[in-house]
């Protein structure tokens, strides 16, 4: 399995290792899903084989792309390798740049490309166990009491991403 991500480095994209990247915070390209249901957030634990931030919440998915591929078709791409979903329209919500420790002497430091889609009540789910461990709906109230009650549940793009990002992903037209 190839292991290497786009990577900007003296201002241009380059391939280098996935653990690297994150190892050295070096800041590359990404990719968050947020997927609603009945108004309710999708969202995924991590499995705990995950290198970094193992058994946490995290929004529905979120990945690197591979070198050439578009951020839509990454978003699909992961879709279906981690939860099983295919067919939903996915919705840009605009990019956002973030950097957070993610634990193991790991950074991350992304511009990411968000997607937002809606799903029929009777979404199939096939979820990865190397990738995924829990799956559940959430009300956005009620996840952001959660995340303020037990923050360490929760990935820190996750946080960053709701308490910094929130309208801009869940709220209104796409962007």
């Amino acid at each position: 399995m190839d292991t290497t991500i786009p990577c900007w480095i003296d201002g241009a994209l380059r391939p280098l290792d996935k653990l690297e990247v994150h190892r050295r915070g070096l800041h590359h390209p990404a990719v968050s899903v947020f997927v609603l249901q009945g108004g309710k957030l999708l969202l995924q634990r991590r499995a705990l084989g995950k290198y970094h931030t193992p058994g946490l919440w995290a929004n529905t998915c979120c990945t690197h792309p591979h070198w050439g591929e578009t951020p839509l078709d990454c978003a699909r791409r992961r879709l279906r390798e981690e939860l099983g979903i295919t067919g939903l329209s996915l919705a840009p919500r605009g990019q956002v740049e973030y950097r957070a420790e993610v634990g193991k002497g790991m950074t991350e430091h992304e511009t990411v490309d968000l997607f937002r889609a809606e799903a029929p009540l009777d979404l199939a789910l096939s979820p990865d166990p190397a990738e995924v461990m829990q799956t559940r709906l959430v009300g956005r109230a009620e996840l952001l009491a959660e995340i303020d009650a037990r923050p360490e549940a929760f990935t820190p793009w996750l946080k960053i991403y709701l308490h910094k990002h929130g309208a801009q992903i869940l709220d209104g037209q796409a962007a």
